[in-house]
């Protein structure tokens, strides 16, 4: 049981860091400031990453948000 809610209280940490990371590039991308969300960007992604890694979300959900990131920076690029 005290493993349980250790490991309950990290993936929550986790996910919570996870979905942060997310909120702030979509707020990025939402202002329009370039250069700030080609910052994020890269966070975003390490974080998605380690995200599908610890198994927090599942890897193909991991792939579609990534791809999902990608194309909302290219929009705003153009």
């Amino acid at each position: 049981v005290l493993v349980s809610e250790k490991k309950a209280l990290e993936n929550k940490m986790y996910k919570s860091a996870f979905k942060t990371e997310v909120k702030k590039f979509e707020a990025a991308v939402e202002a329009g400031d370039a250069e700030t969300a080609k910052k994020l960007y890269t966070e975003v992604i390490k974080a998605t990453d380690k995200a599908a890694a610890k198994g927090i979300i599942h890897k193909n959900t991991a792939a579609r948000k990534k791809s999902r990131f990608t194309l909302m920076l290219k929009k705003l690029a153009t």
